[in-house]
């Protein structure tokens, strides 16, 4: 069962309105399906857009921020605020908040929590949910980078990247519901111990 979704998405809001209405309307979806949103804890950008429409559509809300980020990204205070002493330690409080990712639009912070997920998920640390929300074909040259790397053999056979794409905001849930309803709760869970060798 998917209780939280953790968000990945943009600080910024992108040059696409789409990317904005996206953010909105999976904020609405969240609320109305009474599942909590785990976010990056900013209130500028996707990330603001998101979390204050989960917040206005009565849902629940867990910001996650380091504290050097806290007037750089303007903490979002409605809702819980977690605020954390590092980057390392924010990544792994969303990990065990969530039980599914999605990466909505973003930059170079978004990239690389996204395929962070899909590295310990490759690893064998967990089965996860991790979908692309592919708002107009926003992540294509990432799967074709994904695609490009399995067929020269540097994603290999037994190693293979397992992520959900989605091109519209309203297949997302379905896609980590499929999914999710197939996994134990063994298969969700990471030891913290376990992360920091990696």
């Amino acid at each position: 069962m998917i209780r939280k979704i953790c968000v990945y998405c943009g600080s910024g809001p992108g040059n696409d309105p789409a990317f904005i209405e996206s953010a909105r309307a999976f904020g609405k979806i969240l609320a109305a399906n009474g599942i909590g949103l785990v976010y990056g804890g900013g209130n500028i950008g996707l990330m603001g857009e998101i979390a204050n429409s989960v917040f206005d559509a009565g849902g629940e809300v867990t910001g996650i921020i380091p504290q050097f980020l806290t007037k750089r990204e303007i903490a979002n205070r409605r809702g819980e605020l977690i605020v954390t002493r590092d980057m390392h330690e924010r990544k792994q409080r969303m990990f065990d908040l969530a039980d599914a990712f999605v990466a909505l639009p973003g930059g170079v912070g978004t990239l690389e929590e996204v395929v962070e997920q899909m590295t310990w998920a490759q690893l064998g640390r967990h089965k996860k949910p991790i979908l692309l929300a592919n708002i107009n074909g926003f992540w294509e040259p990432l799967c074709m980078l994904l695609d490009h790397m399995q067929a020269r053999e540097f994603i290999r056979p037994g190693l293979s990247v397992n992520y959900l794409v989605a091109d519209k905001v309203e297949d997302i849930l379905p896609k980590l519901q499929e999914v999710a309803r197939g996994l134990t709760e063994a298969e969700k869970q990471m030891k913290t111990a376990e992360v920091e060798k990696l």
